[in-house]
C-alpha cells in the first residue's frame, strides 16, 4: 500500500471515530424540552461548560487559520492572539453573571424584556443572524478545506458530509447535545493541536515545550528561530517577522474589535445561560480562558515553526542564486498534495522550473531579483493550509497528520453547531414564538427550532462553498459586526437604568449598518466588487476593516445615549429588573 493510500484509510478511520463519538453523544444526550434544547436545562457543571465554550470559541479560525495569518504576518498577526483572549476578561466581569442572573433563553430576548420593546427583540434577532451567519462561513470553509485535502473529496461533497453531521448532533441534542459533543471536541481539537507543536519544536529547537521552543536557539546552531526568521523573511523581500507593518492605531483597534466582540458573539454569551447559578457563570467563563490559553500560548510557536520549516523547504538557497531555488520537478510529496487542493499554486513566470517566492510587492527587492531573471513570485500559500499541512512539511508520522484532520473538523464543527443552535432559537424562539404565534405549544416550538436549524445549515453550506474571504478574516468582520451592534445594547441594558427602547433600537441601528457598509466598501461581498480600493490611505482615519466596529460601537453608544436622553424614562418596573438582575441575592439558582 502506498503512503498516500495508508494516510487516506488512517485518516478515514480517525475522522470516522470521531463522527460516530460526536453523533453516539447526540443520541444519547437527545432532547425533548425546549429548555433542553435552547439551554441544556440550566444543568451543566461550570467545568464541562468551560470546556466547551472553550470548543465552541476555538473555532476554525483558532485552529486553521490564527496560525496561519501570525506565519504570514509576523507581529502583526498578534491582534488575533491578545483581541481573542481578552475578550474573556469583559465576560466575566461585565456580563456572564448579570445574563445568568436574568435567566432567560437567548440574547434577544434578554434586549426585548430588557427594552420592553418587540421592536428592539427583532432589532437584536437580526444583527444576530448576520453576525452568526458571517461566523459561520469562515467555519464551513474550514469544514471543506479539511475534507478536501484529507478526505480527497470535492470541496461541495466535504461540506455536504460536514453539514450532515451537524444536523445530526444538532437538531437531536439542541444545546445539551452540542454541549457535551463540544467537551469531546475540545479534547480532540487540542490533543491535535499541540502534539504536533511539541514533536516539530523538538525537531527545530531540541525542546519539547513549544512556548519555550518559540524563544530558543536553533537545535543545528544559527541564532535563535526567531533571529533566524527573521534574516529569512528579509532576505525575500518581506517585513521582519518580529516588527509589524500595521500603524499601532490600526492594531489597536482590530484588538480592541475582538475584544469586545467576543463579548457580544450570541453563541458564546448563550453558554451562560446553562448553568445552575449567576457563580458558575462566572466560574465557566474562567474555566474557558483556561482551556482556551492552552492552544492560544501555543499558536505562536506553531506559526514560526512551520514559516521557518516552509520557507527552508521552498528557498533552500542564498537570495540571488536561482540554482539554489528549488526544482518543481524535485518538489516533496505535501507540496503535489497541497496542489490537488489549488490552496498552493506554482505559475513558472521564467520558465526555469524553479520556484521563486519572494516579495514582489517590495519594488526595489523585485527590481534587484529582476536582474537574475525572476519575473515576479511564483508561489500562492493559502493562508489557511498553514496549520494542516505542518505535520507533513516536518514529515510527521501519518497518525499525526490524520489527528490534525480530525482536530481542524473538530473546531470546524463545534462553533459551526453552537452557532447554527443560536440562529434556530433567535427564529423559533425570538420570532415565531414570541412575536408571530405567542400560543404556540412546546412541542410545536421545538418542532419549529428542529426545521430552523435545517434552514440555517443549508444556508451555511452555501456561505463555505462561496465565503466571502479566507477564515480568520471573516471571522474577524463577525466580530466587528458583534462589537458595533448588540455589545453597547447588552452593556447599557445591565447598567444604565436611562438607557430606554427608542435608544438601544437607534443605536443598534446605526453601529449594525455603519460597520456593514464600511466591510462591504472596501472588501465587497457574495463576489461583489469593493466600492473603493482597499488600501490604508483610503480608510478612515486608517483604521481597516477588521478594526472598524469599534467605530461603530462608539457611534452606537453616542446615538443610544443622545436618543435615551430625550426620550421618555423607562418604567419603573424596568428599573426594578435592573436593580434586580445587577444585586443577585442569595439564591442564585434559579432567577
Amino acid at each position: 500500500m502506498s503512503d498516500d493510500a495508508h494516510l487516506r484509510l488512517l485518516t478515514l478511520f480517525v475522522v470516522g471515530a470521531s463522527f460516530a463519538l460526536y453523533i453516539g453523544i447526540a443520541i444519547w444526550s437527545r432532547v425533548r424540552t425546549t429548555g433542553d434544547f435552547y439551554i441544556a436545562g440550566k444543568s451543566v457543571h461550570p467545568v464541562a461548560n468551560g470546556m466547551a465554550t472553550a470548543a465552541d470559541w476555538m473555532s476554525a479560525a483558532s485552529f486553521i487559520s490564527m496560525a496561519g495569518l501570525i506565519a504570514f504576518l509576523g507581529y502583526d498577526g498578534s491582534v488575533y492572539l491578545m483581541g481573542w483572549t481578552g475578550g474573556y476578561v469583559l465576560l466575566a466581569l461585565l456580563l456572564a453573571p448579570y445574563l445568568r442572573r436574568f435567566g432567560k433563553f437567548t440574547v434577544p430576548e434578554f434586549i426585548g424584556e430588557r427594552y420592553a420593546s418587540k421592536t428592539a427583540s427583532v432589532v437584536a434577532v437580526v444583527c444576530l443572524i448576520l453576525v452568526s451567519f458571517t461566523y459561520i462561513a469562515g467555519q464551513m470553509r474550514g469544514v471543506g478545506i479539511v475534507f478536501s485535502r484529507f478526505l480527497e473529496l470535492d470541496i461541495g461533497a466535504g461540506l455536504m458530509l460536514g453539514m450532515g453531521i451537524v444536523f445530526l448532533y444538532a437538531v437531536l441534542g439542541g444545546m445539551r447535545g452540542i454541549t457535551y459533543t463540544q467537551v469531546a471536541q475540545y479534547c480532540v481539537l487540542i490533543f491535535a493541536y499541540t502534539v504536533p507543536a511539541v514533536f516539530i519544536s523538538i525537531q527545530v529547537t531540541g525542546i519539547a515545550v513549544p512556548q519555550v521552543g518559540f524563544g530558543a536557539s536553533l537545535a543545528e546552531g544559527g541564532g535563535s528561530l526567531l533571529a533566524r526568521l527573521d534574516t529569512i523573511v528579509q532576505d525575500l523581500g518581506f517585513a521582519s517577522y518580529t516588527e509589524g507593518s500595521r500603524s499601532r492605531l490600526d492594531l489597536f483597534f482590530i484588538t480592541a474589535a475582538l475584544m469586545i466582540g467576543t463579548a457580544g458573539l450570541p453563541h458564546v454569551l448563550v453558554r451562560f445561560f446553562t448553568v445552575r447559578k449567576v457563580s458558575d457563570a462566572r466560574s465557566s467563563a474562567v474555566w474557558a480562558l483556561i482551556f482556551i490559553s492552552i492552544l492560544y500560548t501555543t499558536a505562536p510557536a506553531v506559526a514560526a515553526l512551520t514559516r521557518y520549516n516552509l520557507t527552508e523547504t521552498i528557498q533552500p538557497g542564498a537570495v540571488g542564486h536561482p540554482e539554489g531555488n528549488l526544482v518543481y520537478e524535485e518538489r516533496p510529496g505535501w507540496f503535489r498534495r497541497w496542489e490537488e487542493t489549488g490552496l498552493l499554486t506554482f505559475e513558472d513566470k521564467n520558465g526555469d522550473d524553479r520556484v521563486q517566492y519572494y516579495n514582489d510587492g517590495n519594488a526595489e527587492f523585485a527590481e534587484g531579483a529582476a536582474e537574475y531573471g525572476w519575473e515576479g513570485n511564483e508561489l500562492h500559500v493559502d493562508r489557511d493550509i498553514i496549520v494542516l499541512a505542518n505535520p507533513e512539511i516536518a514529515r510527521l508520522p501519518a497518525w499525526v497528520i490524520a489527528l490534525v484532520a480530525a482536530g481542524g473538523i473538530a473546531a470546524a464543527l463545534s462553533t459551526a453547531a453552537g452557532l447554527l443552535l443560536v440562529i434556530s432559537a433567535a427564529v423559533s424562539h425570538d420570532l415565531i414564538k414570541r412575536q408571530l404565534r405567542p400560543n404556540l405549544s412546546e412541542r410545536g416550538e421545538l418542532r419549529a427550532g428542529r426545521i430552523s436549524a435545517a434552514c440555517a445549515i443549508l444556508l451555511a453550506g452555501y456561505l463555505g462553498f462561496n465565503p466571502p474571504g479566507f477564515v480568520a478574516q471573516v471571522v474577524a468582520f463577525a466580530f466587528g459586526l458583534a462589537a458595533a451592534s448588540l455589545f453597547p445594547a447588552i452593556v447599557m441594558g445591565v447598567f444604565s437604568k436611562r438607557m430606554n427602547k427608542e435608544g438601544a433600537i437607534s443605536g443598534m441601528l446605526v453601529g449594525l449598518t455603519f460597520t456593514l457598509l464600511y466591510i462591504v466598501a472596501f472588501r465587497g461581498i457574495g463576489g461583489m466588487s469593493p466600492w473603493f480600493e482597499d488600501v490604508p490611505g483610503n480608510w478612515l482615519f486608517g483604521i481597516s476593516p477588521e478594526g472598524i466596529g469599534v467605530v461603530g460601537m462608539v457611534l452606537n453608544f453616542a446615538v443610544a445615549i443622545g436618543v435615551s436622553s430625550f426620550t421618555a424614562r423607562p418604567s419603573a418596573e424596568i428599573e426594578a429588573l435592573i436593580e434586580r438582575v445587577r444585586t443577585p441575592g442569595e439564591d442564585e439558582v434559579d432567577a
